[in-house]
Formats: C-alpha cells, structure tokens, sequence
C-alpha cells in the first residue's frame, strides 16, 4: 500500500526547502534539527520538558541501545517511548545498523542480518531487519528508520556496492515485516512511518544508483546515511549534489548524523530538510558553546570576570539567567549545573538556527544568510 504523503514542500530556494511535515505525534517545520536521545535522554541532564522549552520539535532515540537496556518489550509494557519519556512530539528510532558500523570489531555481517557482541557485557545479539521493525515496533517511535549497512570510508567500490544492494534487499524486508507487524497489531504505534537509507559510500555512481532503487519503494522518508564518517566536508556535499535529483521531491529527505551548524546551512542549500547530531550536547559538555559569533570555549581564563552570558543575543535559560563566569566557576568547580547550562545553550542555538533557516527562507533572503553565516558559526574564537 503506497505511504500517504506526509511532507508538504512550501517553499524553494534555488535547492533550499521549507516543508512541513505533519505525523500523528504533530507537525514537524522543516527544516529541522533533532535532538538525540540516545538511551531516551539528553546527556546532560535534559527532561522532556527542557527540550520543550528549548524549541525542540523532534527527539531521537537509539534503537540499539534500547533494546539493551532497558529492553524494547519492557517500553512495550510502559506505553512506548512517548510514555515512557513524557515527550510528545515526534520521535525517531535509528535502525541499530550505525552500530554495526560502530562495533565493526565486535560484529559478523551475512545475508541474514549482523551478529553483535554487546558492548555493556559482551553477549551475542543477532540483528537483521525483522528485528529491528520488531524492535521499533515496540518502542512506538513516529519514525523508524530501515535496517542497514553503514560501511567504513574509504571503502573498495565492490564492497560498497555489493552493501548497498544487501541494504536494498534489506530495505524490502523492513517494509514487509512492518506492514506484518501492524498487520497483527503488534506495533505499538499502528501509525509508525518507515525512512529508506541511501548508501554508496563516497561513490557518486552507487549512490545515484542505490538511490533510484529505494526510490521506487514508496517510502516514507528518504535519509542519506554512510557519510560524516571521516571524509572531509566538501565530498560529503559532492555527494548530497549528486544524489538530491535523485531523491523524491514530495517526500521528506535526512541527512543522517550532521553535524556543525556550518554543515547543516551547507545542506540546507543543497535541499535536505531534517538533521540530526550528537555533536551540539558533546560539545557543551567539554564547554565548547555555539554563539552567533562562532564557538567559545567557557573553560578558558579570558571569562573568569566576563558578566555577559554565553551569548548575547541568545534567549536561552542559561544566557537569560547566568553570566560566562559563573558558568565558566561551576565547570573548573565539576559541579554538573555547568554541563547542564551548557547543553541546554547549544541546543536551544541548533533548534534556533534551523528557526532562523526557515523565517529566511519564507522571506526568500536564505542566499545571503548562508553567505554571511556558513563559515562563521564554525569558527573557534
């Protein structure tokens, strides 16, 4: 049965997109940043309710580490994740296939699916595509993400190609087995959308390829996965050039795993709608802070006296509330308000700057913004 169409393109400048797109868990204003969860919590100390206050419009969660701990078929029995965490706003599962990447030492590749060694204790879990739709199943995510290989860069052409049509294969099988689970009413969210992932390495001719192919699927949503993985920025966006006429103009279109700000303003121009990163919570809590202006780090001696928060024209809790030295004493001081505060700041200014995106967009001025701001925000100052 083909997807309804749940993404609605408003606007268009040059290959720049402003879209809404509308799942039962609300209205997602594309483009947009998601914020990642990884165990069903920011690290750092955020709630639910922060993330509401900071303008957050989807959360992220891993499909992996749930299953872990603490066990899919025990958030089945909570409710789902929206339950469990108290957030209701969409959610995105990952697939688990970033960890077979990942764990490339501890894991064995077939036909079948992967088998792991956990990372918490070293047991052998076996994962392939029915696995993972069973296991999103439960956590009753808005969005689930297909079963994938993720393969390293640089990669030899023929592995990359042979990954890419095992990832369609597998691709096929996760549709099948999510329509089965719904089917029997086993899913937790009967409504649960279904994103492909193009693959192809740093290989335009897989990648234009794999993405006609997954194309053709009627799915969902359409991710690129497999890049920001080492290689150096401008071949990722040669290759987002290259697969973007390729990818289905009325449907929703992820960058998976992107990244700094400069990155996410680079592909906006390029034509993806949705992010997402761990990159702005990491960097908060080594104090390394995104302003307008580019990247401060607090720990530094320059802002023991400073009274001015993080960053001026920042409407956040902690700019509204702190000054850089006080912020500045509780990270010298270990006391975990700082790595809170300081979370809390980059990912208000991640779910901001996409707010940004979209108003210059709508206002039709998104050239010159990302002309003025594409270098800057990645500066260290």
């Amino acid at each position: 049965m083909p997807s309804l169409t749940t993404f609605k393109l408003l606007k268009q400048e040059h290959n720049a997109r402003r879209g809404e797109f509308k799942t039962v868990h609300g209205t997602v204003q594309t483009p947009a940043f998601q914020n990642v969860a990884t165990a069903g919590a920011i690290k750092g100390g955020l709630s639910a309710q922060d993330l509401q206050q900071i303008g957050t419009q989807v959360m992220l969660c891993n499909t992996y580490h749930l299953h872990l701990r603490p066990g899919d078929q025990l958030v089945a029995d909570m409710g789902g994740l929206h339950k469990f965490t108290r957030w209701n706003g969409p959610i995105l599962t990952d697939s688990g296939g970033f960890q077979v990447f990942s764990l490339s030492k501890l894991r064995k590749i077939t036909e079948e699916g992967v088998t792991f060694a956990s990372h918490l204790d070293g047991h052998r879990i076996f994962m392939g595509p029915e696995e993972s739709m069973q296991i999103q199943a439960n956590l009753g995510s808005t969005i689930a993400m297909a079963f994938d290989e993720c393969v390293e860069n640089p990669a030899q052409h023929a592995y990359s190609k042979a990954s890419c049509e095992r990832t369609t294969r597998w691709l096929k099988r996760c549709k099948a087995e999510m329509a089965r689970l719904k089917q029997e009413g086993k899913a937790t969210n009967p409504d649960q959308l279904l994103f492909g992932i193009n693959q192809g390495c740093t290989f335009a001719d897989l990648r234009v390829e794999h993405m006609k192919q997954i194309a053709e699927l009627e799915l969902d949503g359409y991710a690129i996965g497999g890049l920001a993985v080492g290689e150096p920025a401008e071949v990722m966006y040669e290759m987002i050039s290259e697969v973007e006429p390729y990818m289905p103009k009325d449907k929703i279109r992820y960058l998976m795993g992107v990244g700094t700000p400069g990155n996410m303003i680079e592909a906006v121009s390029r034509g993806v709608d949705l992010f997402d990163c761990v990159m702005p919570s990491r960097n908060a809590r080594h104090g390394h802070l995104n302003t307008w202006g580019g990247i401060i780090n607090i720990k530094n001696a320059k802002y023991e006296r400073d009274e001015r928060p993080i960053d001026p024209t920042c409407g956040c809790p902690a700019c509204r509330n702190y000054s850089r030295a006080y912020i500045r004493h509780l990270f010298k001081a270990e006391e975990l308000l700082g790595m809170r505060l300081a979370v809390m700041h980059n990912l208000w200014f991640y779910n901001h700057l996409m707010e940004r995106i979209r108003d210059e967009l709508d206002a039709g001025t998104f050239t010159t913004f990302h002309d003025r701001y594409v270098k800057l925000l990645d500066t260290r100052i």
